[in-house]
């Protein structure tokens, strides 16, 4: 039976849908008339949003917010991240914090969004809200961290903890920020 949505070509659309609803806010941003002041060299700037995470900085998100555990990156550090147009795409720019994860073993909380069918998952997007619609993305790039596992892990609708080699993406073909390889369940 051939696979009615590679994962691949299934990945690029959501997250291309998903910097697509995320860069328009830059857009506008971009857009928006710039104020000029000699003395506040930031007021030349336009302001991008910062740590725009679904449900992670908005007060009036439905969601609750993920338990507060000690032992996991917290998605406020995650989704702190701001933007740049460079040759005419929108890149990230982390700050230093997020920056010293790269390369670093550490764990991460969220929900899981399956890219292939089944019960056990390999390869998914670990979300920073739990999923509402399986046709929208649950936030910018900036909330959300492809997981490849070692071994399958059992797909659930409650919160999820992974461990493995955290990597902070430059210039993703996808649009991700970042990924986590090598990772295993955590209970």
């Amino acid at each position: 039976m051939p696979d009615l949505f590679p994962a691949p070509r299934f990945l690029a659309a959501l997250l291309v849908a998903g910097v697509a609803l995320h860069g328009s806010a830059h857009a506008q941003a971009l857009s928006s008339p710039v104020p000029s002041s000699a003395s506040n060299p930031k007021a030349a700037q336009p302001a991008l949003p910062s740590g725009q995470g679904a449900g992670v900085h908005s007060p009036l998100s439905p969601f609750p917010p993920l338990p507060r555990r000690e032992d996991v990156v917290a998605w406020s550090l995650l989704t702190d991240v701001t933007t740049k147009v460079e040759k005419k795409r929108i890149v990230p720019v982390y700050p230093a914090p997020v920056e010293a994860l790269n390369q670093k073993t550490l764990r991460l909380q969220g929900y899981m969004m399956p890219l292939d069918p089944g019960e056990n998952q390999r390869h998914f997007l670990l979300a920073s809200v739990p999923l509402t619609c399986s046709f929208c993305t649950p936030g910018g790039p900036e909330s959300m961290v492809e997981v490849r596992t070692r071994k399958p892990v059992k797909y659930v609708l409650e919160a999820v903890v992974v461990e493995g080699t955290f990597h902070v993406l430059k210039d993703d073909p996808y649009g991700l920020y970042y990924r986590i390889t090598g990772a295993v369940g955590v209970d």
